[in-house]
């Protein structure tokens, strides 16, 4: 009797354990702020913007176990062109915590009617978006590969050369 209640404990938490620890989740991969330098704006007539952005980067890993990722591109995009692109190194991220990177990208925007109306009304919506290919090691017993994608937008304020409204999916 014994035996059997120890059995049907032991099965009870191992499911627990094994719906709750070692689920594997896909890491989130975030703008988390920018800081804009060396601005430099056209005006409407003659349009063109450049500037270099200090961006902090995050993998947010849940996973109890590291997320070991390769090198990532990230593009920033204004208009569907690409304005700039930064190389994230590989690198890891332990588990159940937020790695943080910092990453410099020079901006350049060529002229367009787009660009022509949104330096006139002082804001330029700017997009980034990356794909990090990586690895997740649960305990040190499974390995299984995920793909983090970043699909972010903010807004470039002319004014106050600042950046506001980042908002990522």
């Amino acid at each position: 009797m014994y035996i059997v209640l120890f059995a049907i404990f032991q099965t009870g938490i191992i499911l627990i354990f094994s719906f709750t620890v070692m689920k594997v989740r896909t890491p989130k991969f975030r703008v988390r702020a920018a800081v804009l330098t060396n601005v430099s704006a056209g005006t409407p007539a003659s349009p063109s913007f450049s500037a270099t952005m200090s961006a902090e980067l995050g993998v947010r890993n849940n996973n109890f176990g590291g997320y070991k990722y390769q090198n990532t591109t990230v593009e920033f995009l204004y208009g569907g062109a690409v304005a700039g692109k930064a190389i994230v190194r590989s690198s890891r991220a332990n588990w159940r915590s937020t790695k943080k990177l910092g990453v410099k990208v020079d901006l350049n925007m060529t002229a367009s009617s787009q660009l022509a109306s949104d330096l006139s009304n002082g804001v330029l919506a700017v997009s980034s978006r990356a794909k990090m290919m990586g690895r997740v090691d649960l305990v040190f017993v499974m390995k299984k590969k995920r793909s983090a994608t970043m699909n972010c937008s903010m807004e470039i304020v002319i004014a106050t050369q600042q950046i506001r409204n980042i908002a990522c999916k």
